[in-house]
């Protein structure tokens, strides 16, 4: 096998028992590193260390990540406009954090006769929501539920 110093520089093609020895001495590992080559790549590390970094580049990599949610608001048809209107501030706080929003409205009963109010206030809605969010679902009726789904417009300027 290939075998690699801890420094980098390469100790050319070992047994693997010199190998093993050659680690021992140093009170560092032999980790094989690239075993579909041929020979096969062996490198003298100290491999609780090298987990350790990974484990911590990993972190670092995830600290940075920016996850952004979907929130729901959920309304009636029925809903009354002072109700929407705080229903509407709650959706701007979140298209403005950066997060999607799912606005639904359902309905009970027989309400769903009158589809066409759960419409019109879905209307208004995107039309209140322009100017800082795209809708990235468009109205959907499904069962009893009527939903669109918000993006915020600027989502990389909200991120920072």
């Amino acid at each position: 096998m290939r075998v690699v110093d801890a420094s980098g520089k390469q100790l050319g093609i070992l047994d693997t028992k010199e190998a093993l020895n050659l680690a021992y001495d140093q009170g560092l590992d032999l980790v094989e590193v690239a075993p579909q080559a041929d020979p096969p790549v062996c490198k003298i590390m100290d491999y609780g260390k090298y987990v350790y970094q990974q484990q911590k580049k990993a972190q670092e990599a995830k600290k940075k990540q920016v996850q952004v949610q979907l929130k729901e608001v959920k309304l009636r048809p029925k809903t009354d406009d002072h109700d929407l209107n705080t229903k509407m501030n709650h959706i701007r706080r979140f298209l403005t954090k950066g997060d999607r929003c799912k606005v639904s409205i359902f309905f009970r009963g027989r309400e769903v006769i009158h589809k066409h109010q759960g419409e019109e206030m879905l209307k208004y809605i995107i039309e209140e929501l322009e100017d800082i969010a795209k809708i990235e679902q468009g109205p959907k009726f499904e069962g009893k539920n009527m939903f669109v789904i918000f993006a915020p417009k600027a989502a990389k300027s909200a991120k920072k």
